[in-house]
């Protein structure tokens, strides 16, 4: 049976996602390799997430203002061969703040995909399947950390850390030819309606739905929470179990992702379905499927951090993975019940802007914090923060749906 066109084009853009945080997580992995290399310490070795993380973040509204007024199928195509020649540039690199500044145009190329992405996927996908497939989409995220920090760690150990980006290279390759020859543009929402819309009146349009518009903002608060806690854990996790538990360091690289990331698929995709279920019911039930996912979350997130054992770490990070999942299955799909159509690319990258420069903080705040509190209780405390940001998600979606009587 033939594949349906709309879940095609997920399908092709999942390669892209997976690609991007396969390259994410690499890095991450390698810390150990290049703190000996480089001779830095903690904190200079989170630049190379933050700096990432920041240029993403800034990039972020300009690349939403571009899906919104430009062909995404381009921009999708143009991130990717930038994503490939910085990754040629870091096989080549020879000194610490190369590899920072590459990590800044690596957020850059990065940044152009998402917002198109989704809105891409919106065309594709009405309101009875939007949370699935987007929810398919995100698996690519858990899917791609855990490709990026096995293989990125394994590689690392016996070729080298370039070595692990070489073949990221040559994988963006394939995927450039693929996408060229079978991703289409589908229509857009209010096609008519989103050229006649000059350039500036469409962005103080998106800014007041994102930001001023009360259901918005409180969804954009939340994801920078959440955000700020999941960078902790994919730039700190790795090295925290090669110090804690002795790992090798593919063995860190494996336990810090697989057990979160494959929880976290299962997740997703059930927080997709559930999702669909309750926005047919009620509005905000995209929000309360998210409010679920973080409240029931944030004892594994404690547990993750405290625990003694490798056993209890295996259930915290089990656990953890996958009510994150849930979460995260619904962020845009949430956001695009309470944003107008036209708004929709330049809303993410509004959104995702605000989440990551939040997030681009979290490792900096972590190593600082390290250097007087312990690693462990460091990645336990984050648990005061996905108990508030559930609590508020909660109301909101309680606030959705009796605004919709």
């Amino acid at each position: 049976m033939l594949i349906q066109p709309r879940w095609r084009v997920v399908a092709m853009l999942w390669t892209v996602c997976w690609l991007n945080y396969a390259d994410r997580q690499a890095i991450f992995a390698l810390f150990p390799l290049l703190r000996a290399e480089f001779g830095v310490d903690n904190v200079r070795l989170a630049l190379l997430g933050t700096s990432f993380m920041w240029v993403y973040a800034l990039a972020g509204p300009l690349a939403g203002w571009a899906g919104d007024r430009w062909s995404r199928r381009g921009l999708i195509l143009s991130g990717l061969v930038l994503w490939m020649l910085v990754t040629v540039a870091t096989v080549l690199s020879h000194s610490f703040w190369q590899m920072v500044i590459l990590r800044a145009f690596s957020g850059l190329a990065e940044a152009v995909y998402f917002p198109a992405a989704m809105s891409l996927i919106a065309s594709c996908h009405g309101p009875k399947t939007r949370s699935r497939a987007m929810s398919v989409h995100q698996s690519a995220v858990y899917a791609g950390t855990i490709g990026g920090g096995v293989l990125a760690a394994f590689m690392g150990e016996r070729f080298g850390w370039r070595s692990s980006f070489s073949l990221f290279g040559s994988l963006g390759m394939g995927i450039l030819v693929l996408l060229l020859f079978f991703l289409k543009e589908p229509p857009r929402p209010l096609a008519s309606a989103a050229p006649t819309i000059p350039a500036a009146a469409l962005f103080r349009l998106t800014v007041r739905e994102t930001l001023v518009q009360p259901l918005a903002h409180r969804l954009v608060l939340v994801f920078m929470g959440a955000n700020f806690v999941a960078m902790i854990f994919l730039v700190w996790l790795p090295s925290f179990l090669y110090a804690k538990f002795h790992m090798s360091l593919a063995m860190a690289g494996i336990s810090a992702t697989v057990y979160l990331q494959l929880a976290a698929v299962a997740g997703v995709l059930c927080g997709g379905v559930l999702a669909d279920h309750w926005a047919g019911k009620m509005r905000g039930g995209r929000m309360r499927t998210q409010a679920l996912g973080l409240l029931a979350g944030t004892p594994f997130l404690f547990l993750t951090g405290w625990a003694p054992s490798m056993i209890l770490l295996v259930v915290g990070m089990v656990g953890l993975g996958f009510f994150k999942g849930i979460y995260e299955s619904n962020i845009w799909a949430s956001l695009y019940d309470v944003v107008r159509p036209e708004c929709r690319a330049t809303a993410v990258g509004l959104m995702n802007s605000l989440g990551w420069l939040g997030g681009g903080l979290a490792p900096l705040a972590i190593a600082a914090a390290s250097q007087c509190f312990s690693m462990s209780l460091c990645l336990s405390a984050t648990c005061c923060i996905y108990a508030l940001a559930g609590c508020l998600l909660w109301w909101n979606g309680r606030v959705a749906s009796h605004a919709a009587l």
